[in-house]
């Protein structure tokens, strides 16, 4: 199949309503999205446990992760702005954005694993976290701007699908390079294992190849009117402070639906996050008895094999994220995209409560599927029943802001939790994971009850 070229100015004019897209036509589109979540994926998998590897305490965990989300909050909505305001004829408006991002995030993939110190660690993560924002950001505008309503839920579903797949492929690397390819897991001079470190070289190179493909391969619909970008900054001006007053502008008057899932957001990011702070972590030393310091290497290889197990249910996680997804078109007709999310958030923090009380480890694959159902509908229904009701000229903007509500609650965590992790919860892993759980199931409820499923519905 040929790559899709830009339409010109006079064919956009021409078109009253976005066309319907093919399958292919979403595949590329959506296909950037399997490189930035390979990436993703090795640092959320691994990042935990590389701060151990480099002698960091349980306690300190949650706030070496800060510095990354402080500086998403900062980088999404900018991002969003200039996307918005970016157009080139063969590049386009998102497009560019994807490149740099994966550009330089590839490159903080190969720094990472080469870290010597815990502090070197978090500031390359820090970077990393920043460069993956600029690529990710757009994405979630891109399926909104090339897609009419009807089709935006299946785009969306399209993202989590790549994403699952990803995921799946990514959390089983560090195990599979040790099975096929004979790399070791003996730890290097700075103190984390080959078989981690090679897997975050492949992941810098899936990481820009993906995101070229999508670059390459897709379109983007030009500027209607030849004159948006006088009439955009016309309204708050142009340069650093009419950037700051339209965000400060959005943000004070975001959209109602908007407001009702940002509570729903808000609630089940941070569930998600003590599941990536702690389970990996958690099922090397509760469950597999392993210690990433001890000094005895079979208990050191017993925290390596718990770690390789807790990711490769991980992956098992991601399969049934990748396939789900596909199921969403048909649960959405069936329910409505409210209620089939609030079925998911509610599914997905059982799977997450029962972590605490399993002692046989085959049974953390169970677990971990009923959490890839609620990750299949938290990557994509929350953007698909937001995107109707956004102006078409701050989608960008918009969606950046929205990330807010995943950002901040990592915020919280990161400065907090470890506090609580060490006075109140006994450095218990395995309860923070079960904590965020609850959160899940407490934002499917307040999905259920407060979220409008149509627009119709948004003006009674």
């Amino acid at each position: 199949m040929e790559p899709i070229t830009p339409l010109t100015l006079e064919t956009e004019k021409a078109i009253q309503v976005k066309p319907r897209a093919n399958f292919w036509q979403i595949w590329n589109m959506c296909f950037g999205f399997f490189g930035i979540q390979f990436g993703w994926t090795l640092q959320m998998n691994n990042m935990s446990a590389i701060y151990e590897y480099l002698g960091a305490k349980p306690e300190d965990i949650p706030g070496l992760w800060l510095a990354a989300p402080m500086t998403g909050l900062i980088v999404q909505p900018i991002i969003g702005y200039l996307s918005d305001r970016t157009w080139h004829p063969r590049w386009g408006r998102r497009r560019p954005y994807f490149l740099i991002g994966a550009i330089l995030s590839s490159l903080a993939l190969f720094v990472m694993p080469n870290s010597p110190t815990v502090w070197i660690a978090a500031g390359t993560l820090w970077i990393l976290d920043s460069c993956i924002n600029i690529s990710m950001e757009p994405f979630r505008a891109f399926v909104a701007d090339n897609l009419s309503d009807k089709q935006r839920a299946f785009g969306y579903a399209m993202q989590s699908m790549f994403i699952g797949a990803a995921a799946f492929i990514a959390g089983f690397l560090p195990s599979y390079l040790v099975k096929w390819l004979n790399i070791s897991r003996d730890k290097v001079a700075g103190g984390i294992p080959q078989n981690i470190m090679w897997s975050f070289y492949i992941g810098g190179i899936m990481f820009i190849g993906a995101v070229l493909y999508t670059v390459l391969r897709s379109r983007e619909y030009p500027p209607r009117d030849p004159n948006w970008k006088q009439k955009l900054n016309a309204q708050h001006g142009s340069g650093f402070s009419g950037a700051v007053k339209e965000i400060f502008h959005s943000v004070t008057h975001m959209p109602q639906q908007m407001k009702r899932l940002a509570l729903v957001q808000f609630l089940t990011w941070p569930g998600l996050f003590l599941m990536w702070f702690y389970y990996s972590t958690g099922v090397a030393r509760d469950i597999f008895k392993g210690d990433a310091t001890s000094t005895d290497a079979a208990v050191s290889q017993l925290f390596t094999q718990g770690l390789e197990h807790a990711n490769a249910t991980s992956s098992i996680l991601n399969l049934v994220t990748c396939f789900f997804s596909f199921s969403l078109p048909f649960w959405v007709g069936k329910f409505g995209r409210k209620m089939t999310h609030t079925f998911c958030l509610l599914i997905g923090g059982v799977g997450l409560i029962s972590v605490n009380y399993i002692t046989d480890p085959a049974m953390l694959y169970l677990s971990m599927s009923m959490v890839g159902i609620a990750w299949a509908s938290i990557l994509s229904m929350p953007y698909s029943m937001l995107a109707g009701h956004l102006p078409e000229d701050k989608i960008g903007i918009y969606m950046g802001i929205f990330n807010f509500f995943i950002v901040l609650p990592e915020i919280i965590a990161s400065l907090f939790f470890g506090k609580i992790m060490e006075n109140y919860l006994g450095n218990d892993r395995l309860l923070a994971v079960q904590i965020g759980g609850c959160l899940l199931v407490l934002a499917g409820f307040v999905c259920a009850l407060i979220v409008k499923d149509k627009m119709k519905e948004d003006l009674l």
